[in-house]
């Protein structure tokens, strides 16, 4: 645990890859061409890439066809986001087995009542985890958390066992408990939704997922019927909260998950104004966030009273994956090379990312005619088929999922053996919490950036 006035001069450690030299660009003399070249004296001849299986190459690049990969991380791209230099897309994976977490506790310390140590029992949870182990104890004493922790370290189960006992303690009472939990996306509310369900499995707590593309009217009766916990995404809460649907005044308790990811999308002031519906005393805030950019220390400061700073985070990118980057000249290379990728032993279960809605449409397409099970999700599509799509993928029912940055963060999808950045991200902040896909729970992981 972290005291607060140390915990904001080192809440999070980054990892820093010295820039390379960058290859001179020179232009054709042309006037008609647009497409840069490469001066004579920055090209070395080297093996094309063939049809086989991709090999290794020294951590020069693993699917290199030019040379740029042997002296530097071959540019940076700047169009639409920060300057990125592709260097630091190019890290060998450790493989280092770290040492399994000593917790303090064990769930069996924690005063849970039985039924909620049964449904533990039965998540198949042992000891928790290192975020679970240092935060539950706070939330459970009512004191304001900010939780600071890599995505998939468990955060949900964090704040939802102790708010499932806080509410159980007050059923039957005249006093009625309500807890607000917001999301970024549809996909981690529903998953949260999902979680609380399974851990408050026999309670007779009834909670009610809010979120868009889902019908409304189905929400608002949940709502109506009673409901405990209200977990949904700031637009949708918004808008039940101006119908005069969603009444916060009893809500004493607010979480608010991936707080710097729904800042980054926009969602500030959707925030500020549902955190201002609920009373402000006696109103326990609990704020979990891979990052302490200043726009969430500055929401911290305003909505948290004198809270208990927890920092767990391990590093910029996970150590036990293989970061490389694939390099191509054209659109159809790049869909060969992606094709070779995918049909090479190993590649199992692969989540490859675009930056728009239509690419990841059409690349859905173009592998699907190739004959792989693939499917894919973006802000466009409904719901229900997210999240059908989502499930088929983490049953491993299809082996290959297309997404923009909606499950760039937060979810939870077992086993990804390759997080593939089929179009470069935005920021290198996107790039890191794409690749946590893969890699997790010890696992080893390839993420690949095709540049």
């Amino acid at each position: 645990m972290i005291n607060k006035r140390s915990f904001v001069r080192g809440a999070s450690a980054s990892v820093h890859n010295k820039a390379r030299p960058v290859a001179k660009f020179s232009r054709p003399s042309s006037s008609h061409s647009t497409k840069p070249s490469f001066s004579s004296s920055s090209v070395r001849p080297v093996r094309k890439f063939g049809s086989g299986k991709p090999t290794l190459s020294s951590g020069r690049g693993r699917f290199s066809n030019n040379s740029r990969s042997r002296k530097n991380g071959g540019g940076k791209k700047r169009f639409g986001g920060e300057r990125i230099d592709f260097s630091r897309f190019i890290k060998k994976g450790q493989y280092i087995e770290e040492k399994p977490y000593v917790s303090k506790h064990t769930f069996v310390d924690f005063p849970f009542n039985d039924q909620v140590q049964k449904n533990i029992a039965r998540k198949g949870f042992t000891n928790p985890r290192p975020i679970q182990d240092q935060a539950i104890p706070s939330v459970i004493k009512g004191f304001d958390v900010f939780g600071m922790a890599n995505t998939g370290t468990g955060k949900t189960a964090a704040f939802l066992l102790p708010l499932i006992e806080k509410v159980f303690k007050t059923k039957g009472q005249n006093k009625r408990e309500t807890v607000l939990i917001m999301a970024p996306t549809r996909e981690l509310a529903l998953q949260i939704d999902s979680d609380f369900r399974e851990l408050a499995f026999g309670l007779g707590i009834f909670s009610v997922s809010c979120v868009g593309g889902l019908p409304i009217m189905k929400q608002i009766g949940e709502i109506k019927r009673g409901v405990s916990f209200v977990v949904g995404t700031p637009g949708r809460l918004r808008d039940l909260i101006e119908r005069k649907v969603l009444d916060l005044s009893t809500c004493h308790s607010v979480v608010l998950d991936e707080a710097d990811r729904m800042l980054d999308m926009g969602f500030r002031d959707d925030m500020v104004f549902i955190l201002a519906k609920a009373p402000k005393e006696n109103r326990q805030t609990l704020f979990f966030s891979a990052t302490l950019s200043p726009e969430v220390k500055k929401l911290t400061t305003e909505f948290l009273k004198d809270p208990v700073f927890i920092s767990v985070i391990s590093g910029e990118t996970a150590k036990n994956i293989d970061q490389d980057v694939v390099r191509t000249k054209s659109k159809e290379e790049k869909l060969e090379k992606l094709h070779e990728i995918l049909k090479t032993d190993g590649s199992n279960k692969v989540l490859i990312f675009r930056e728009m809605k239509h690419s990841v449409d059409t690349l859905t397409k173009e592998l699907s005619h190739l004959g792989f099970k693939v499917g894919c999700i973006h802000g466009d599509k409904r719901s229900r088929e997210r999240i059908r799509t989502l499930e088929l993928f983490k049953k491993d029912q299809i082996s290959i999922l297309i997404a923009t940055d909606v499950a760039a963060r937060g979810l939870d999808i077992p086993d990804v053996t390759h997080v593939i950045n089929y179009d470069i991200p935005q920021t290198y902040d996107t790039y890191v919490h794409r690749i946590g896909r893969t890699g997790r729970s010890g696992k080893k992981g390839i993420a690949l950036t095709f540049v």
